[in-house]
């Protein structure tokens, strides 16, 4: 019994790291974004 809980809290371990590392990649490419608009505008003035 100890081992199967043991192994299903190893398996939302790495889930949870997959999950921070796509939502790492989504808020990158946001502020890279949103970067390139402030540029934009930036350079127009």
């Amino acid at each position: 019994m100890m081992r199967i809980f043991a192994m299903g809290l190893m398996l939302l371990g790495l889930a949870a790291c997959e999950t921070a590392k796509g939502a790492g990649r989504d808020i990158s490419k946001a502020g890279q974004a949103i970067s390139g608009a402030a540029q934009d505008v930036q350079d127009a003035l």
